[in-house]
């Protein structure tokens, strides 16, 4: 008798749920039918987040940190849906899309990642950009790009928070803009990048000296109205004209993670087990911004992408294992360092024994994403790209 093709579905096509899928399909099936693969993005581009600034400074172009999906599945056998998630019924093992289409499913990965949250001050919603997918990078450019046209004396920037995200905007924004800019990094702790390598953090700090970005500290965001935005310090409300206000702060889970009935912590993640499987129900598995994880020694695993990228490779061979009846693994976190883009030409380097920063570092960081690029022909084509590009620049010149 012929063994029913095994499903699984993947919700969510970034690091965590792509790079899962990719694995899978490149696991051995021999002995076992291939799985029907199929992944689900309401976008129609993977986003290489970590080069998602390379845009607002025009250093790189949008096919090379976000190409369609299409051409990243092409001949992997992995069917994908763009389309988002309405709800999961993990009774029923069935996943709603908002297409109204139905996917049945033997394996379920939830990748979906997170979402920023606007909700946390009065106008943040309205007045405020996030910067997380490739839809809010375009929206950004394009008021980027209205502000530049009316050639004003001054554009005057606040971005809010001041960790990774917060810092690398404020670099890339300052060499872009340059001396039109007036920058303020608002940061209601007392120091910025508070988890990062006191190396990368002094870097950091003379990188945004040098740009002249003005560093609040101990400062929270009291409202955000169309050109202010007003700032709580020692109990002191100032209100400051401002012409954009980027929002990096924070993370939340979305509405349909935070409805199942799977246990999460208070943040709402989905708490999982060492193999990254969600408890008391072994056929879902969870991983990046939306699993709580402890690593097979126990130690909490930050939500980063450097972690999706590495559980998308556990969570490929877990669910490749309980299909071929071999052992699962503990998921075991290595943590390879951290990459801190600085501006044009600029940027920090700490990990595995090495401290770098400036243009070395600046080369390091994209050779280090260029392998980490989803595959070898997109790999092929973008590396190809940055070894011509400055040649037909300077021929041109």
């Amino acid at each position: 008798m012929t063994q029913p093709t095994t499903k699984i579905c993947i919700l969510g096509g970034g690091f965590g749920g792509l790079y899962t899928a990719l694995r899978l399909s490149q696991l051995p099936w021999d002995s076992t039918p291939k799985p029907e693969i199929i992944l689900v993005d309401q976008s129609d581009r993977f986003v290489f987040s970590p080069l998602l600034y390379e845009l607002l400074t025009r250093e790189l172009q949008t096919w090379e940190i976000a190409p369609p999906y299409s051409e990243l599945l092409q001949g992997t056998g992995i069917q994908f849906h763009q389309a988002s998630v309405s709800t999961i019924d993990i009774n029923k093992q069935k996943v709603q899309l908002q297409d109204k289409s139905e996917l049945n499913y033997d394996r379920l990965v939830l990748a979906l990642g997170g979402e920023t949250p606007l909700d946390l001050v009065p106008g943040a919603a309205t007045y405020a950009y996030p910067f997380r997918t490739i839809t809010d990078a375009y929206k950004l450019e394009e008021r980027l790009r209205i502000l530049e046209a009316a050639k004003p004396e001054k554009i005057r920037v606040a971005i809010v928070g001041a960790g990774y995200s917060g810092v690398e905007l404020a670099c890339k924004l300052a060499d872009r803009i340059g001396e039109k800019g007036r920058f303020r990094l608002i940061e209601i702790g007392d120091q910025i990048l508070r988890t990062s390598p006191e190396f990368n953090r002094a870097a950091a700090k003379k990188a945004l000296d040098s740009k002249g970005v003005f560093i609040d500290l101990e400062t929270k965001v009291a409202a955000i109205n169309q050109d202010s935005i007003s700032l709580e310090y020692k109990n002191q409300v100032d209100t400051i004209p401002v012409d954009l206000v980027i929002w990096t702060v924070g993370t939340k889970v979305s509405p349909v993670v935070t409805a199942l009935p799977l246990k999460h912590n208070q943040r709402g993640q989905i708490t999982t087990t060492d193999q990254l499987q969600a408890i008391e129900h072994p056929e879902i598995f969870a991983l990046g911004d939306l699993a709580d994880c402890l690593d097979a020694d126990g130690k909490q695993v930050p939500a980063t992408a450097q972690v999706a990228f590495q559980q998308a490779d556990y969570t490929a061979w877990n669910i490749w294992a309980t299909i071929t009846n071999r052992p699962l693994l503990p998921f075991r976190y290595q943590p390879l360092g951290e990459m801190m883009a600085l501006g044009i030409d600029n940027a920090t380097l700490t990990g595995l024994g090495v401290q770098l920063d400036g243009s070395v570092a600046y080369l390091a960081r994209r050779l280090a994403y260029l392998y980490r690029l989803p595959t070898l022909n997109h790999q092929l084509k973008v590396g190809f790209n940055w070894l011509v590009s400055p040649i037909i620049e300077a021929i041109s010149k």
